[in-house]
């Protein structure tokens, strides 16, 4: 483990250091890790506790798993970068034979970035460039439904919710997008046709200039762990067809077996022209993304130059190495059964919480386990109180939701559902 960490440095780092989505002054208390094992992270005074978010979705296989130490341990020791403008190595090839392996035609072409933010904006700037290609400067315009997540950087930001998002203070300075609701039809639900009515006046006013539409498939992730019908997903894909319009899914949270299917879009059994992976894509050891699109698409833009972008850390060495040795793991295909039973495990253990009356739902989806309140969290509050029952929850809003690391047991996965219920029972009665 690491060394623990001292008053003086946690002072620092409240007064110096940015955290995600935090302030510099009134900051809440910070939880120091020392060392992290299968699904646990060792704090700084002695506590462990069973991480229930796998880092922000991304540690699918645990920490410190042998075999994905082992990989980057062998690839440090042969070279831990170079630059692939010019230059090519065999980790960055494998890792797309395997990622075009497990994607379905006629998606054969892989862009390799830093993170999901920029994996967006290759897609947004792929769907652009594409119809410029074709001599269709006009399509230059992005449509997506309400509630959305699509990452903190520019062209990710213009997509997400431009109302109740993160990013509702940049309204107005971000390019301009289209927006309709988000669908209604829940997921369990029938489809119809009004569901998606909205999508398709947009597209008979506004098709021509539309160079996509751009959803996260099945689940709205940080835009509120929103499971809705892939019906409504069939039918996007035949007025895509229809209109000339580019389909492009966010898969970064939902990829790589997170709702059961290795992809959200097999729910749907439809294929997006443009798709966008990470998080599990490399088991969390390392930031990398990447941004999949058809033959079709890749051979337009090529046949007119070079697609503009090209990130300094472009498919990193080290960052491929992490991702083959993930994807070799999830072919496997012991994801399936891990799935299967953390499904059933969450729905078993969070089904108590719906008896409480500050709370509106409780939903679950593969991995995904999901304790909608009626009222926000109080953050302050509620942290430490998960961290007294011994795990990890990270709630937002009204959500309190768990995304556990695959290799999770079924009795450490009783251990987080029963933290969560007496928390909120703790919560609620006081």
């Amino acid at each position: 483990m690491s060394p623990l960490i001292t008053p003086e440095e946690l002072i620092f780092d409240a007064r110096h250091i940015w955290h995600p989505y935090s302030t510099t002054i009134n900051r809440v208390d910070m939880f120091p890790v020392v060392g992290a094992e299968g699904v646990y992270l060792h704090l700084n005074d002695g506590r462990r506790v069973i991480d229930g978010m796998s880092s922000w979705w991304c540690m699918v296989h645990g920490y410190n798993h042998p075999e994905m130490n082992a990989a980057l341990k062998r690839q440090i020791d042969d070279f831990s970068h170079v630059m692939f403008g010019g230059l090519t190595h065999k980790p960055a090839i494998d890792l797309a034979k395997k990622l075009v392996a497990m994607t379905p035609e006629p998606i054969q072409t892989v862009f390799f970035s830093d993170s999901g933010s920029v994996a967006v904006e290759v897609a947004i700037k792929m769907a652009m460039q594409y119809w410029i290609s074709r001599d269709r400067p006009e399509k230059n315009k992005m449509l997506t439904v309400r509630g959305g997540y699509y990452g903190d950087t520019t062209g990710g930001m213009s997509v997400c919710d431009p109302d109740g998002g993160m990013h509702h203070w940049f309204t107005g300075i971000l390019p301009q997008h289209y927006f309709v609701p988000r669908p209604e039809c829940r997921f369990g639900e029938a489809f119809e046709e009004q569901h998606i009515a909205d999508i398709q006046q947009l597209l008979d006013r506004q098709g021509n200039q539309l160079a996509g539409i751009i959803i996260e498939p099945v689940v709205q992730g940080a835009g509120g762990m929103y499971f809705y019908s892939p019906e409504y997903l069939v039918r996007l894909r035949q007025l895509c067809d229809e209109y000339e319009v580019l389909l492009i899914h966010d898969e970064i949270a939902t990829g790589f077996g997170r709702t059961g299917k290795l992809f959200a879009s097999e729910h749907a059994g439809i294929v997006p022209d443009i798709m966008c992976v990470g998080k599990a894509l490399t088991g969390g050891y390392m930031t990398m993304a990447a941004t999949l699109c058809s033959e079709q698409i890749s051979r337009t833009i090529s046949e007119h130059g070079p697609f503009m972008h090209g990130p300094t850390f472009m498919a990193n060495p080290l960052a491929c190495a992490a991702g083959n040795a993930s994807l070799e793991i999830l072919s496997r295909g012991d994801w399936q059964t891990q799935l299967t039973m953390i499904e059933k495990t969450l729905w078993d253990g969070l089904m108590p919480c719906s008896e409480m009356p500050s709370v509106a739902n409780v939903r679950v989806l593969g991995g995904i386990g999901v304790v909608e309140l009626k009222e926000p969290v109080v953050m302050s509050e509620i942290q430490p109180l998960f961290v007294e029952e011994g795990v990890w929850v990270r709630p937002f809003g009204k959500l309190v939701y768990v995304m556990p690391p695959y290799v999770i047991s079924s009795e450490e996965l009783k251990v987080l559902c029963n933290s969560i219920c007496r928390v909120l029972h703790r919560v609620n009665r006081t």
